[in-house]
């Protein structure tokens, strides 16, 4: 019996959070370990089957790097990557699209659908939702050519956002279905774009002003020197962190998508360890919550 009643005492607890996002939007990140754990993907679709029934708009953007990988290599195609990011040519674009919108897009649909909820799975091709633009990075110097003027460096067919056409996803939203985002966007030219998952989250999360955007990665969320975990950062702060390399290496591209999506009009965003079952409902519908909040 008393099971039963801290069940009951813990659905109080979550009253008061249901009826903040009640009719608000949810951007998810979803990658890492809980896109390959088969309980952490059944726990997933179903956090946000829950999440639409009770009023929250989940949008889910996905990642896919290891499974992208995994092709590549049966196909004898060696990856290449520059500064962190995967150099796409013609042939690999191919295969990115092939795994991310043809496979693991679909999985993940298949998932929520299989579990009980309506969702749609879109590239940021469909109806132009992702439209995009070659991503231009410049070559890092040595000291000795400190003053030469910077060498751009050709990535290919990856792309940064330029615009999200959100009247599609408010057209699924109205319908009661769950969008799922694979994220590759759309040149000028017609052709696809790869795009970090972050990235695209990011802007999205932006364009439909949402009230978070919740990053799903394989470690517990910002942690400092010491490995405490930050449970809250000002967006103010965030370069400073990362100056003194509290915050560093993979960290730093999940914490700058953050910071640009609170300064489109995201009201809170988030980081948080996919790895625990439930994470975004703890988060969402707890006092304590969990991982790292940048406000």
């Amino acid at each position: 019996m008393q099971e039963s009643i801290d069940r009951a005492k813990g659905l109080i607890e979550a009253l008061p959070y249901m009826q903040e996002f009640r009719h608000k939007t949810v951007v998810v990140k979803y990658g890492g370990h809980a896109m390959v754990d088969e309980n952490l993907k059944k726990q997933f679709a179903l956090d946000m089957i829950l999440l639409k029934h009770i009023g929250v708009n989940p949008v889910i953007v996905h990642g896919g790097g290891p499974q992208i990988n995994q092709l590549l290599d049966r196909l004898e195609i060696k990856p290449s990557y520059v500064q962190g990011m995967r150099v796409t040519d013609g042939e690999t674009m191919s295969v990115v699209e092939m795994v991310l919108v043809g496979k693991v897009n679909k999985e993940i649909v298949g998932n929520i659908n299989h579990c009980g909820g309506r969702a749609v799975g879109l590239s940021g091709r469909d109806g132009d939702l992702i439209m995009a633009e070659k991503l231009k990075i410049n070559k890092k110097n040595d000291d000795a050519l400190k003053d030469a003027p910077p060498e751009l460096i050709d990535l290919g067919r990856v792309g940064q956002v330029t615009k999200v056409n959100a009247q599609i996803l408010q057209a699924l939203d109205d319908k009661d279905f769950i969008p799922v985002i694979a994220p590759v966007g759309v040149g000028a030219d017609g052709q696809a774009f790869n795009i970090n998952a972050d990235l695209v989250a990011g802007a999205v999360a932006g364009e439909l002003k949402a009230a978070k955007l919740i990053l799903l990665t394989d470690v517990a969320g910002v942690q400092d020197a010491e490995g405490t975990l930050l449970k809250s950062l000002q967006q103010k702060d965030l370069e400073g962190y990362i100056a003194e390399e509290t915050i560093a290496g993979g960290m730093i591209p999940k914490v700058r998508c953050c910071a640009d999506a609170l300064r489109q009009g995201v009201s809170k965003t988030h980081i948080l360890d996919g790895r625990i079952e439930h994470a975004i409902l703890l988060e969402m519908f707890t006092k304590e919550g969990i991982g790292t909040e940048i406000v």
